[in-house]
């Protein structure tokens, strides 16, 4: 039985709510060879590639986990809401950050994800925890809101 977008999308919803550094082996059953991975701070070209992201990532943080929210689909088009729990130790003196986002999916003809393009604030994940940058790009923020 061949499973449903619906179906699809919810089984990489789920997958990326249980990864971590122990299941990046298990990309391939979710993204194809050529996939495109963009987010703010990467573009990654290929599967191998993006294992090799994912393990390096996961190497260096404390934890990392993904609240999925709204989800929408359309043919081979969709989009989940998040919010990340990111724990790193050189980052906001190792707590937990909060990041929200959107993940923009699309699935090829076998159901595997063959482009994936994050939307987060970048500020808010990383520059504005880091120990001298972080004060820095707080106090412009400040400034532009009012």
């Amino acid at each position: 039985m061949t499973a449903t977008a619906d179906q699809r999308l919810e089984a990489f919803c789920a997958f990326f709510k249980k990864l971590d550094k122990s299941c990046t082996k298990y990309l391939y059953e979710f993204y194809t060879p050529d996939v495109l991975f963009i987010d703010p701070l990467h573009r990654i070209e290929g599967a191998r590639a993006l294992e090799r992201y994912f393990a390096t990532l996961y190497e260096n943080v404390t934890a990392c986990r993904f609240d999925f929210h709204e989800r929408q689909r359309s043919g081979d088009q969709a989009f989940a809401t998040w919010t990340m729990h990111l724990t790193h130790p050189r980052l906001d003196g190792g707590r937990e950050i909060r990041v929200s986002g959107c993940s923009h999916l699309t699935f090829a003809a076998d159901g595997r994800v063959a482009r994936h393009q994050d939307y987060f604030d970048a500020g808010a994940m990383l520059y504005e925890r880091l120990p001298l940058l972080g004060g820095v790009i707080r106090l412009v923020k400040r400034r532009l809101d009012g």
